[in-house]
């Protein structure tokens, strides 16, 4: 694995605050009605992505996911301002407007969405690595779901295919503790949601979440032995989120002091401690920092607001493709 230095740190650091600053500034203008519709944040769950990006291959691994999808892209190399306009609705979002919350998506830096149906990405990360296979890429597909999605039947069927054809994929499940509201126990005689693997003997295990170098080390295995023709593995990211499902979620399946215990071991604030513990930064920097995040976020949030509308007109241009419908005008190239 590369090895995990003091600008490893350093760089998780920055690149998780403003992830999560960035969530945060969404929660606020949501609640102004800037954004609309659902709105799902990823708080909590920022080592996964930091430890991933570390062991990926950026100039030709992919990544697909489910609707918790807002800073994904960003570390994948997506401009934030692009990511914030497209939550706005705005033509300069990454899908034009037309995507929203749920469906961020950019082929350029091997994002493929952002999907709303629960489970619906699973065999589309397969998929993805087939092609990869097929094509001699050399590349792996990371494919995230959450842990309502392992109950899904998409999952089974997509295991059985991948095992069978030895597909450069890792599967990953961000347990964050609740299916919107529904915990595992509930949900499932077993809470040890990597040993679904056993069944079709495809290496699996739990991994903690909170961790960023855990995640790291737990990927970078994984994504080595995909490489090598190996096949798939699936792994079990243990995480928490601190906000609700959505905005709409009330919260009432668990208490405040569940939280407060999670909020402990806040991913953020380990890595912050093994950064002043071994002096990669003094406090003067750290600030610097903290203000180059702030800077940022306030920077996708004017450039969302600065950005217009897409005309109507452009929504049936991404519905008709054939050039020559006959009663709409077709713009887009």
């Amino acid at each position: 694995m590369k090895k995990i230095t003091k600008a490893t740190y350093l760089k998780w650091y920055e690149d998780m605050l403003f992830w999560r600053k960035f969530e945060d500034k969404l929660a606020q203008v949501y609640i102004q009605q800037k954004v609309r519709g659902f709105l799902h944040l990823y708080n909590g769950q920022e080592a996964i992505l930091a430890g991933a990006l570390h062991v990926m291959d950026l100039s030709k691994d992919k990544m697909i996911t489910a609707y918790r999808n807002h800073v994904q892209p960003i570390g994948m190399g997506v401009d934030p301002r692009r990511v914030m306009a497209e939550l706005y609705g705005k033509k300069t979002g990454t899908s034009q407007g037309m995507g929203g919350s749920m469906h961020i998506f950019s082929k350029e830096h091997r994002f493929y969405g952002g999907h709303g149906i629960v489970g619906g990405q699973i065999p589309l990360g397969a998929g993805l690595a087939f092609a990869d296979k097929y094509f001699k890429r050399d590349a792996v597909t990371l494919t995230f779901l959450g842990d309502g999605a392992a109950r899904q039947g998409s999952l089974h069927e997509t295991f059985t295919m991948a095992v069978k054809w030895n597909l450069p994929v890792v599967f990953c499940v961000e347990n964050n503790g609740y299916a919107m509201g529904t915990s595992v126990a509930r949900t499932s005689k077993s809470t040890e949601i990597w040993k679904l693997g056993l069944g079709y003997d495809m290496p699996c295990g739990p991994v903690d979440a909170m961790n960023p170098e855990k995640v790291a080390e737990a990927l970078d295995e994984a994504i080595t032995r995909a490489r090598k023709g190996e096949g798939p593995t699936f792994l079990e990211l243990k995480t928490y989120r601190y906000r609700g499902h959505s905005m709409s979620d009330a919260q009432k399946y668990r208490t405040k002091e569940e939280v407060a215990e999670y909020q402990k071991i806040d991913p953020i604030t380990q890595v912050k401690d093994i950064i002043k513990k071994n002096k990669y930064a003094t406090d003067k920097e750290i600030k610097e920092i903290d203000k180059r995040v702030k800077d940022l976020v306030a920077e996708c949030e004017k450039f969302a607001e600065e950005s217009d509308f897409p005309e109507i007109q452009t929504m049936y241009d991404v519905v008709y493709e054939q050039k020559d419908y006959p009663f709409l005008p077709h713009k887009l190239d």
